[in-house]
This record gives structure tokens, sequence and C-alpha cells, in this order.
């Protein structure tokens, strides 16, 4: 495909969104209708484009077409991966995030802001034993490895430009697509083989099937969500992993709960705003509002209070948002600790009570944890 259809499909896609589709939903239904006639690697220019756009729309002329602003942002972003000293920090201060962001932040790092214009890294979780098989399969994996865990080895970051969910690995459950700071979310949970847990806001499963792995598919693990859709899904993704030891329930995060067990564990991976994926979703700089975020606050206060009453003494209570604004994270968390005593708050990965982990210091997801101990 040529440079200028490359363009005119991206163009296409961007007047979908301004129509009102989401940005993910315009290029999933755009895409899978070319698939028959467009390659992987031309898809993967659309998407790039489109993502391009909305990493670098404040640079962009709005009276251009949109073709015109597509070049210019494609041209931006090879100049900052040329040379990212090149884009002012008082340009990304101003432009990279939108204007409210400085109220709802406890501080803006210059460095995270940089790394918002990052093209994104892709990240998968092997299943335990299963690294070296998956990786010489792939090739082009990188391990990764941290400061505070060291090198995890079953997180890698891939740079090929393979298919990964046509791989035979993928197809088989040997290894998940999932971003690293969601993998470190599960290895803070940390649950072990025969425990109980309970994934509250399952989703479509990719902590449940990463929780499951830790326990070795022993035990028993709860998963819900309030959408039957993210459920089936789940059930689809479990029967790939050969997951067999979770039971799906959906929750519509009420004081009515799925089940009356008592848990070793609870994971509450709540709905937030989503900050900390601004650089994998571009487009969400400029839909989310800070009524979103002060909304979900709420949301996130509720579902602690609603799940606390379902540990065991001695449980434990994982909590975990992919956003940065100080209302979803240190707020609730401290709120959370306050009104329950009963509560001790624990490290997070061997470290503090209440962890931010920072893209640009993860390549990655933001993403906010804290945890507490039931005494």
């Amino acid at each position: 495909m040529s440079e200028s259809s490359i363009l005119n499909n991206a163009a296409r896609i961007l007047k979908l969104v301004q129509e009102g589709t989401p940005a993910d939903q315009a290029l999933r239904d755009s895409l899978t209708q070319t698939r028959h006639y467009t390659a992987p690697g031309d898809r993967r220019e659309i998407s790039r484009a489109v993502f391009t756009y909305y990493r670098w729309w404040r640079w962009l002329g709005e009276n251009d077409s949109l073709q015109k602003q597509l070049t210019a942002a494609l041209d931006l972003q090879a100049r900052f991966n040329k040379n990212p000293a090149s884009i002012k920090p008082a340009a990304l201060a101003s432009r990279a995030v939108p204007d409210w962001l400085k109220a709802e932040m406890e501080v803006i790092p210059a460095a995270w802001l940089q790394q918002l214009q990052r093209e994104p890294t892709l990240w998968i979780r092997t299943k335990q034993s299963l690294g070296p098989k998956v990786t010489t399969a792939l090739n082009n994996c990188t391990p990764a490895s941290l400061p505070a865990t060291g090198e995890l080895t079953t997180a890698f970051s891939y740079s090929g430009i393979t298919d990964l969910y046509r791989a035979d690995g993928f197809q088989s459950g040997e290894f998940e697509i999932q971003d690293l700071a969601s993998q470190l979310v599960g290895h803070a949970a940390a649950p072990q083989p025969g425990e109980t847990w309970w994934d509250a806001c399952a989703g479509e499963g990719g902590k449940t099937m990463h929780l499951s792995d830790l326990m070795q598919n022993k035990g028993l693990l709860w998963a819900s969500d309030r959408s039957l859709r993210r459920l089936a899904k789940l059930k689809e993704r479990a029967a790939r992993a050969k997951v067999f030891n979770f039971r799906a329930a959906p929750w519509e995060g009420t004081k009515q709960l799925p089940t009356k067990t008592k848990f070793d564990g609870i994971l509450l991976d709540a709905p937030c705003s989503g900050v900390g994926t601004w650089q994998r979703n571009p487009h969400a700089r400029w839909t989310t509002t800070p009524k979103d975020v002060h909304e979900l606050a709420a949301v996130q206060a509720q579902l602690l209070e609603n799940i606390c009453g379902s540990l065991k003494p001695g449980g434990r209570l994982v909590y975990a948002v992919c956003t940065l604004t100080r209302a979803e994270t240190t707020a609730v968390a401290d709120a959370f600790t306050a009104a329950h005593p009963e509560l001790v708050p624990i490290p997070v990965l061997g470290r503090t009570a209440q962890l931010t982990l920072w893209p640009h210091e993860l390549g990655a997801n933001g993403m906010f944890i804290a945890a507490w101990k039931k005494r």
C-alpha cells in the first residue's frame, strides 16, 4: 500500500472518530473490514498514523486537511524519535496533555511528558517456566529487569513484526499480550497455590489468567465483572490458556456480592480514568475530563467498601488503578485506610504500601497499587 493510501485510510478513521466513534473501535472496525485486502504491515502503519495524530494533536494546524495533519504528525514523531530533546519541555508541558491535568496530579514529571510522546512498548507474559520456549520461537524478545524486583522470568518486551495473536504460542495459551504494569499488579498480589482469591473487576481476564498461573492452577479463583460480554471473553481466554481453577460470575459492584466466600486475597483492579495509559491510547488525553476523574474516584471508594468484608483474617487486599490522578490514587487509599483500622497497609513489591509505577521509569503504562492485610 502506498504512503498516500495509508494516509487516506487513516484520515477515514479519524473522520469516524470526529463523528463520535471511539478511536479504538473505529480502528478495530475499519481494519477488520479491510483485512482481506490489506497486508498486516499496512494495517500496522494505518494504526500507527492514527495514534501518532492524537499524540501530536496540539502541534497540528486545525485548518489543514487530515492528510496534511497526519503527515505533519508523522514528521514530528520521526524528529522526536531521532532526538527527543528537539521538542522543548515547555512545549510538552503545554501541548502533550490537557490543561486540567495540572490540578489533578501532585506532580507532572517532565520525563513522563516526554515518555508520552514515544511509541509504546509491546509486552508479553509467558506462563511460568515457558519463557525460554516462547522467546526462542518468537525472537526479538527482551526480558524485563526492574530495580525493585530484578529480572522477571515471564515478562518480555517484543520488538518483532509477527502478528502475535496468530502466533502458535499465543493460540496454545503459552503466552499473553499484557502490559508490564499489569503484570506487576499480579506479582504484587502474589497469590499462592491452594489459596482462594477474588479478581473483583476482572474485565476480559488478563489479570485473572496471571493470578491463576501464579497459583499453578490450584486453589480457587473467583472472577467477576458487570459485563457479560467481558466475562464471555474471559472464559474463551481461560479455555485457550488451560485455566481451570476459576469461577466467573456477574457482579454490578453493589453490596450484593456474587458469593459469600471468604478470601485469602482480593484484587480490585478498579475502573479508572486511565491517565496512566495515555502513551498507549493518546486519543483518551482529549476525551477524559475532570468530571470522569471524580466520578470514578467515588466508584473506586465504594467498591473497596463493598468487598473488604469478604477477607479472611490475615487476608490481603490489593487495589490497583492505571491512572495517576490524586483523587483516584492516594486520596482513595488514604481515606480507606483511615476508615478501616482492621486493615493494615503492607508493602507493595517490597517497597511502600502505596506504590506509583511511572511510565518513564517502567517503559509501560502508569499504575498505582496499594495493599492491606486484615488483622
